[in-house]
């Protein structure tokens, strides 16, 4: 397979994307503030976009596993937002949910995070209030917790995937953030890809050299299929909690919206030949980011890496008596749901989608006044997560990690946000372990806009 940059702009979806690190601009701060960007190649306008520090992604963070991370957002924006720590198990004040855990901050407002970050690992940041525009605007970031002792690579890259909805006269992004499509269907997709926030991404590296990719998937919609040219190594963890043992990387993986994945990966090309992190679509490959390989760093490819130390206190779930419940998503159009509970009226499809809500946990569209669940710390409980609709969901749980519960094969990798294609069930085993009220939604943006959310509540 011999890729070459495709030089077309919102043909048909996706495109290439360029990287760069992002540093705070101002200690302590994230400013969410307009700025204007350089998103389509070059030779198209800049962008408007919404973006912490007026960039997208934001500044990348780094922080030594234990450390604290203090900052305090800025609101520039003309909405009020609130920040989310993607994936960290932090105090539930700092999680940055508006109606649960906080109030959105206003326009000229701020709001300080304080929280200590106990895990290892490739983590993120985002807007979590109005997030199906917000995000789809640019308000997110990478946040990466360091290990003690980190892994023998040569570099460690953090690779952000976004999609952007541009149209292609003005170069501006299209501002019909709930349209009927969209939300009824399976949520805003882009058709513009960039990496990092650029079109063309590009690293010169040199023959058996071992980089570490920090993968995170910030779009609102987009499930990413990837694999790699001219590179080979191993998947060594998943949203941010180390694997057990090193696994090889197969041809193809998923990547949700939210999900992570760090993988360890050698230069196997020779000087001169083509190397890519791959994106797939219906129409086959394209070059999400091109390795260009000049010289060479060693004459033979190092061992198996080691595992990446596991995390401290990770509780382990006993599942033999444990309780199980079932989230079952309903909704979206061909689905065949006929109605739902919205603040305690049944309603029918149609009065639901005049009101913009088309999906539901449970026969429930939203949020209630008692939680989904009421656990007692430490207790364990089975989720059975039953897709009962057309369309496939990313279900996120803030202030934990899970395992699914694979039949012969005992419990998977911890998670927190698991992928469901339609018609699919999956059941995950979870250690209730961090005290608070958290939310439980599809991290498909517009599915949790319109009803796919509920919390659980940890005393």
């Amino acid at each position: 397979m011999d890729l070459t940059r495709r030089q077309v702009l919102m043909a048909g979806g996706a495109a290439l994307g360029l990287a760069g690190r992002a540093r705070a601009a101002g200690p302590g701060t994230l400013e969410a503030r307009p700025g204007r960007q350089q998103l389509a190649p070059e030779g198209y306008a800049e962008t408007a976009i919404w973006g912490y520090d007026g960039r997208a992604p934001g500044p990348e963070l780094r922080v030594a596993q234990g450390a604290r991370l203090t900052r305090r957002l800025v609101n520039s924006l003309p909405q009020p937002t609130a920040i989310h720590w993607h994936g960290i198990r932090i105090d539930n004040a700092m999680d940055g949910v508006p109606g649960l855990t906080q109030e959105a901050v206003p326009p000229g407002g701020t709001f300080d995070y304080d929280f200590v970050a106990p895990d290892a690992g490739t983590y993120w940041y985002h807007s979590h209030n109005q997030s199906t525009e917000q995000v789809a605007r640019g308000l997110y970031g990478p946040l990466v917790v360091d290990e003690a002792a980190p892994p023998d690579v040569d570099r460690d890259l953090v690779l952000m995937l976004g999609d952007w909805r541009i149209d292609p006269a003005t170069t501006e992004i299209d501002p019909d953030f709930a349209n009927f499509f969209d939300m009824s269907h399976g949520g805003r997709l882009g058709n513009l890809v960039t990496v990092n926030g650029q079109f063309e991404t590009r690293f010169e590296v040199r023959r058996y050299q071992r980089l570490r990719l920090r993968l995170i998937n910030a779009a609102t919609a987009r499930i990413f299929s990837l694999g790699l040219q001219g590179l080979d190594g191993w998947v060594v963890a998943l949203d941010g909690m180390p694997l057990a043992a090193p696994e090889p990387l197969a041809e193809r993986m998923l990547l949700a919206p939210a999900q992570r994945a760090d993988l360890i990966v050698d230069v196997v090309a020779e000087p001169g030949a083509p190397a890519h992190l791959v994106g797939f679509e219906r129409d086959g490959g394209f070059a999400l980011v091109d390795f260009a390989v000049a010289g060479a760093e060693a004459s033979v490819r190092r061992a198996v890496p080691e595992p990446l130390p596991p995390n401290p206190n990770m509780p382990a779930p006993s599942v033999v008596d444990a309780p199980r419940a079932d989230l079952r998503m309903e909704g979206g159009m061909m689905s065949g749901m006929t109605g739902a509970t919205l603040d305690g009226t049944e309603l029918g499809f149609r009065e639901l989608a005049q009101r913009g809500r088309f999906w539901a946990f449970n026969g429930i569209v939203g949020m209630t006044e008692a939680p989904w669940l009421d656990l007692s710390r430490g207790e364990t409980r089975r989720i059975a997560m039953i897709n009962d609709t057309a369309f496939p969901h990313g279900i996120h749980l803030h202030g934990h990690h899970f395992r699914e519960m694979r039949p012969d094969r005992g419990l998977g990798p911890m998670r927190d946000t698991v992928l469901l294609d339609a018609g699919q069930t999956r059941e995950v085993a979870l250690v209730a372990d961090n005290p608070g009220d958290w939310l439980l939604h599809c991290h498909m943006l517009s599915h949790q806009a319109s009803g796919m959310k509920t919390w659980i509540r940890v005393r």
